[in-house]
């Protein structure tokens, strides 16, 4: 087809469609080997069949992708346009994952990987900072909530064992059994609005804060669901940034689940739930690190609406207070906020695995 004449689908698509279709993907292995990938789809690959339109297009890995769209619905209404118009700034972003990493980003292992490598990134510049000490690094240190702790390479090496282990024995299983009782959802062709991104991802923050403060409370309070329960996160008196997933099994498909069906229930944009996930590992490790650092969230956040790592510090010194991950009206509301000025000093205090504060400050483990 010369260039005169042809057409793409792309570009009529978006022109056209209504921005609620879905999007339905299925890969089959071929023995026809080529190098062509087009970001954009002529119509010279579409054939259609009833009141839907397919095209296909062949990848560098020998693999051909069926796309298929619903019915185009042609709509001469302003709202279409502007729904399509405000997503703009987003649509490249999700054309690439879509077109260029289609089998990572619809694979169920895909959010897990995710918010475990979110955990990996973010906590590996605190534990450098904890590992360098206030000797090589006193401009840090000087934000260090509790300076006299300083966690040891064996207790990081431990959380970050736990949390592997967590993964390798329990998570990822129930993602391969999830994974065969339920079908991946279609992914949606369109973006998400700014908006839509901001709107949702703190709704969600906000319905998770709730349900975790309830979770916690309750944790706290009976004896039995702490000891078998919660107490694994509590090992430490001192929080620091690996030990944002010193967690029970139980603990964490908690937190799991309520993290894969909140976005679900809200109706999020596979998109917005993948920035959510980011975010609130970001927001679980710097509530973890042990520093109040003045570029931390918290601060950044006007009227306190955060606790941050000052809160969750606080925590783990007063068990009784701070039981929300993120916010702290609940905390406010219900009178179990605490600050730091309030805490009660202890000398030579020793965490429960036998790490005492001279053993910390010098290294030893």
């Amino acid at each position: 087809m010369s260039n005169a004449t042809e057409s793409h689908l792309w570009a009529t698509y978006t022109t056209t469609a209504n921005p609620n279709n879905i999007l339905n993907t299925t890969t089959t292995t071929t023995t026809t080997t080529t190098t062509t990938t087009n970001a954009w789809f002529s119509t010279s690959d579409i054939s259609t069949t009833g009141n839907s339109t397919w095209w296909n297009t062949s990848t560098s890995t020998s693999s051909e992708v069926s796309l298929k769209l619903p019915a185009c619905h042609h709509h001469s209404s302003s709202s279409s346009s502007s729904s399509s118009s405000s997503s703009l700034l987003l649509q490249p972003l999700w054309d690439h994952l879509l077109l260029h990493h289609f089998s990572l980003v619809s694979s169920p292992f895909f959010p897990v990987l995710l918010a475990f490598s979110g955990y990996l990134l973010f906590s590996l510049p605190f534990a450098a900072f904890d590992l360098l000490g206030e000797e090589r690094l006193p401009a840090v240190h000087r934000y260090k909530i509790q300076r006299d702790r300083r966690p040891t390479l064996r207790m990081m090496l431990r959380s970050l064992g736990t949390a592997v282990y967590n993964h390798l024995v329990f998570v990822l299983p129930l993602v391969v059994i999830h994974g065969l009782l339920v079908p991946p959802p279609a992914l949606p062709l369109h973006a998400p609005t700014v908006w839509q991104v901001f709107s949702g991802a703190l709704g969600a923050l906000l319905v998770f804060d709730a349900q975790y403060f309830i979770w916690h409370v309750v944790h706290h309070r009976n004896p039995h669901l702490y000891r078998w329960v919660h107490a694994v996160h509590h090992e430490y008196y001192s929080p620091f940034s690996w030990s944002t997933q010193q967690l029970s099994a139980a603990e964490l498909m908690s937190i799991g689940f309520w993290s894969s069906v909140d976005p679900v229930l809200l109706g999020l944009h596979p998109l917005t739930a993948w920035l959510l996930t980011l975010f609130s590992v970001w927001l679980s490790v710097e509530d973890h690190v042990g520093y109040d650092l003045p570029c931390a969230l918290h601060r950044l956040v006007p009227l306190g609406l955060l606790g941050g790592a000052p809160a969750h510090d606080m925590h783990h010194q007063r068990p009784a207070t701070n039981f929300a991950p993120f916010f702290s009206h609940w905390d406010k509301l219900l009178g179990t906020e605490a600050h730091l000025e309030e805490k009660v000093i202890t000398t030579n205090t020793t965490d429960k695995l036998g790490e005492s504060d001279h053993a910390a400050r010098v290294g030893k483990h």
